[in-house]
């Protein structure tokens, strides 16, 4: 069946692409969500001006992810947490600690799953960690884990 995407949908379509897709995928899923419409004449006319705003929202949302990559490029953060013998922390850090540092320096929400890391980090010192806005636009962040100092009074 062909289709018309109105959404992008990974792996299958990007918004204004008119593909051939399985007919119960499309009935079943693509047509129910409203990511596509089926690929008539008339349906063509009617969806030119929803691709073309949606191709424009995702324009406009794709540079403002690569001014906020801009922004985030090169920041260092500094989290400090228990540490144990060899460096090791009691816990770990994780892509939610990341994301809320990010967000106190720069003053906007950043989501944890921007984060890429692969598993928490469990080791003081300096880690590079990649921040994955959208798939064009992504910033290298250094995360500093600083040993947690106790004072006894």
């Amino acid at each position: 069946m062909k289709v018309i995407f109105l959404k992008d949908v990974y792996g299958s379509g990007e918004v204004g692409e008119i593909k051939e897709v399985a007919r119960g995928y499309a009935k079943n899923y693509l047509l129910t969500q409203g990511l596509a419409v089926e690929a008539t004449p008339g349906a063509m006319r009617q969806a030119e001006a929803r691709i073309k705003q949606e191709l424009e929202r995702k324009e406009k949302s794709q540079k403002a992810a690569e001014i906020l990559a801009g922004r985030l490029q090169g920041q260092e953060i500094h989290i400090t947490a228990k540490v144990g013998n060899d460096d090791k922390l009691f816990g770990s850090v994780t892509g939610t600690h990341i994301a809320e540092e990010l967000t106190k320096i720069v003053g906007e929400p950043i989501d944890k799953k921007f984060i890429a890391i692969d598993r928490p980090l469990r080791e003081a010192g300096s880690h590079e960690v990649k921040v994955r806005i959208s798939s064009k636009a992504e910033a290298m962040v250094t995360v500093v884990i600083e040993p947690e100092t106790t004072e006894d009074s």
